[in-house]
């Protein structure tokens, strides 16, 4: 299920000297890091090691302190992003289906106007976005009718179908079981190797998730270690990460 890793080494988001933090106490230091067009890499850390924060910024729902991120040629052009949050902030009691989740994906912020109704192209990339993760046949589902796992597809749903060149996702697998987890990344792989989307995914998942991806980045307030999976992922990294993981095997 290993991801595949382009080496073609045109860089799809440069991270320059990144700082930032909460009331004067950062959770971000000095953060330098390129990730190409085309890879799969994960952020490996902690809860509060700074990955969220990092993902925002590189959203740009946050400013840093100091430090800028640059994308592609780094002449200002932004590529079309897919971001999905850790905690959503759609009130699942709220009346919402399923569908309509998913089409807002599609919201053209800068018109106002909601898509669900003012296209057939619209309903069927909903509906294409629902079959891949296998979620079709929940479409008229109230979103607060599902399971957690159920819930994170259709997030990640809304997340992609716009097509996004770079795919920031926080957590994606936080809460679903193991089968759902490895549905999920299965199905980033397929996109990435359809489409070469960008993605980078946060985890504090080591075994589940982490071992899976072909570059991972070990990160608590600073970078501590990135690199291929297979030669980061060490006895000694992680315990300079967790600080209190013994062993991995």
């Amino acid at each position: 299920m290993n991801m595949g890793r382009d080496d073609s080494r045109v860089v799809a988001v440069s991270i320059k000297d990144i700082t930032y933090g909460y009331t004067h106490a950062p959770v971000l230091e000095r953060i330098n890091l390129d990730v190409n067009r085309g890879e799969v890499v994960g952020l490996l850390g902690p809860n509060g090691s700074g990955k969220s924060t990092l993902l925002k910024i590189i959203a740009g729902l946050i400013k840093p302190w100091s430090g800028s991120i640059e994308f592609g040629d780094g002449i200002g052009n932004r590529p079309v992003i897919g971001y999905m949050p850790q905690v959503d902030g759609i009130d699942l009691d709220f009346p919402i289906t399923v569908e309509e989740v998913v089409a807002l994906g599609l919201w053209n912020r800068s018109r106002g106007v909601m898509p669900w109704h003012t296209s057939r192209n619209v309903r069927e990339k909903v509906y294409n976005v629902l079959e891949d993760l296998g979620m079709s046949s929940k479409a008229k589902s109230q979103i607060g009718e599902l399971s957690g796992g159920e819930q994170k597809r259709v997030f990640l749903a809304r997340a992609i179908v716009h097509d996004p060149e770079l795919l920031l996702l926080d957590e994606p697998t936080t809460g679903a079981d193991p089968s759902t987890r490895d549905d999920i990344l299965m199905m980033l792989y397929e996109l990435n190797r359809k489409t070469k989307v960008t993605i980078i995914l946060s985890t504090h998942d080591i075994i589940g998730v982490a071992m899976n991806l072909p570059r991972v980045v070990c990160l608590n307030k600073s970078i501590m270690a990135d690199g291929y999976a297979k030669d980061i992922l060490t006895k000694d990294n992680l315990l300079r990460v967790y600080g209190l993981i013994d062993s991995i095997k």
